[in-house]
């Protein structure tokens, strides 16, 4: 007798969810406890005169006691990502149970609270993974809609990009939009590459200048509602 293909194939799919459901529930649960230990460090914060100053003594403190018993998870550079990731999400209800730690801890690194929603939401509707979040942050892909004359072709591209691109890929893809922005530690580089037939590529190092805040904010979101619009009367007339 022999056993059916079909069959082991259904036991390593029960296998496999069990495992995926295993890891995101152990992954949720950290991230619940790094909002409630955030949040009892932000509000004895409160209690404190010099706020500044009692909160950096509590979280050495907990460190002190906490770190030499559970490791790397309760070091100071985590206690205090755990105060501002309650500080900026402090709505347990607001929560993603889609997103892992990896993705807050990403998300808690942009200060402006119109950019870091803009990447929830996009995260939120393409389903990003939190390598994937990462390196639209770091492609500026906020940035690079406010530049745009074609939004939609940049979000195209943002929203293929569901594998790493290779090297030639993104020239290519840099060329056709006219420029390429990355961020690193090191600042802003902007690679401009001219057609093929043509042997000279010209690579400049600048830091880019934008608009103010608000009107980066306000372009953004005018240009995203205006998108929204066009795709749902697209939408319509494909009904």
């Amino acid at each position: 007798m022999e056993l059916k293909k079909s069959l082991i194939e259904e036991i390593h799919s029960i296998i496999n969810n069990s495992q995926a459901r295993a890891i995101r529930s152990v992954d949720t649960e950290r991230v619940l406890m790094y909002w409630q230990i955030g949040k009892v460090i932000f509000e004895e914060e409160q209690q404190g005169k010099d706020r500044a100053e009692y909160g950096s003594f509590i979280i050495k403190s907990i460190s002190n006691v906490f770190q030499p018993l559970l490791g790397t998870g309760f070091s100071i550079r985590q206690l205090e990502m755990n105060r501002q990731f309650y500080r900026l999400f402090s709505n347990t209800n607001a929560l993603r149970s889609q997103f892992s730690w990896t993705h807050y801890r990403t998300l808690i690194r942009i200060d402006n609270q119109d950019k870091r929603e803009f990447y929830i939401s996009e995260a939120v509707k393409n389903n990003w993974t939190a390598r994937q979040l990462e390196r639209q942050i770091n492609s500026q892909l906020f940035e690079r809609l406010l530049l745009s004359n074609d939004i939609q072709s940049v979000l195209a591209v943002a929203r293929e990009e569901k594998q790493p691109v290779h090297a030639k890929e993104i020239i290519k893809r840099s060329y056709d939009f006219g420029f390429l922005l990355c961020t690193d530690k090191n600042g802003a580089v902007v690679k401009i590459t001219l057609p093929e037939n043509n042997n000279n590529i010209i690579a400049s190092k600048y830091q880019l200048y934008l608009p103010t805040e608000k009107q980066l904010i306000e372009e953004v979101k005018k240009r995203i509602e205006n998108l929204d619009t066009e795709l749902g009367e697209k939408n319509n007339e494909n009904i």
